[in-house]
């Protein structure tokens, strides 16, 4: 694979006050972080994620000081086309995959943990990509421990040292989780996934591609999960206050 060098410090724009880093090459950004031991926490900003931090200053807070926030959601996608900016929307998931795949492919530093989702899902979700990505050595832990089970996961953590975490405990617990515990691996890069482990293990799948690439895939979230509908009012109160921001 040809070296890439790591951008310092990405572009930035913001979206409602809340930074966004736009990159030709998220992967290649990664990929790079990891192969030099470049610690990172990625956020995948959606409008969702957007209007929670207007009303949790933690994850506000968290937001902001993470040093990769990439354009997840298809709301946000349209809230930087609006202001000029020229953004392709990064579902997380997608992500993700593309970073295990380049992963593989280094001499080095090819260890993943996994964590979060219920018992066994992640799991099978490690075994379904060792089998795709032999190379690659993926440790687990499901999200449903208690405080004796943390305490023993963080030592392992800590012996471990996995270069590339993903936390898959729904947001804005994840993104809280991997802001307190980043000390444990400060040289990893760590990213929230949200329900990818479930998607990887088949208990639940992705909108299909014609409704992802109209930016719809929400709906299918709805049609999946119909109690959602209340997280879903975010979108049109994430639309009200884009109109609300721009005219101020």
């Amino acid at each position: 694979m040809q070296e890439q060098v790591v951008p310092k410090t990405p572009k930035t724009s913001s979206v409602l006050g809340f930074p966004i880093h736009l990159l030709d090459d998220y992967t290649g950004w990664l990929v790079n972080a990891v192969a030099q031991g470049k610690g990172c926490h990625v956020v995948t900003l959606n409008a969702e994620m957007t209007m929670q931090a207007e009303q949790n200053a933690a994850l506000a807070q968290v937001i902001r000081q993470a040093e990769l926030i990439i354009p997840d959601g298809a709301g946000v996608v349209l809230y930087l086309k609006v202001q000029g900016k020229r953004v392709q929307r990064c579902p997380g998931i997608e992500l993700a995959e593309s970073l295990l795949q380049q992963l593989a492919k280094l001499e080095e530093r090819r260890s993943v943990f996994f964590y979060g989702g219920a018992p066994g899902v992640a799991q099978t979700a490690a075994e379904l990509w060792q089998k795709q990505l032999p190379e690659l050595t993926i440790s687990t832990q499901h999200g449903y421990i208690s405080g004796e089970e943390q305490q023993a996961f963080e030592q392992t953590l800590k012996t471990q040292l996995p270069p590339l975490i993903l936390v898959g405990l729904g947001v804005p617990r994840q993104e809280l989780w991997i802001a307190d515990h980043r000390s444990l691996c400060p040289n990893a890069v760590w990213i929230g996934v949200g329900g990818s482990f479930d998607i990887w293990a088949g208990v639940k799948t992705r909108a299909p591609g014609w409704l992802r690439d109209n930016h719809l895939e929400w709906v299918y979230r709805l049609y999946q999960e119909p109690w959602r509908w209340r997280r879903m009012l975010a979108l049109p109160k994430f639309v009200w206050r884009s109109l609300v921001y721009w005219l101020s």
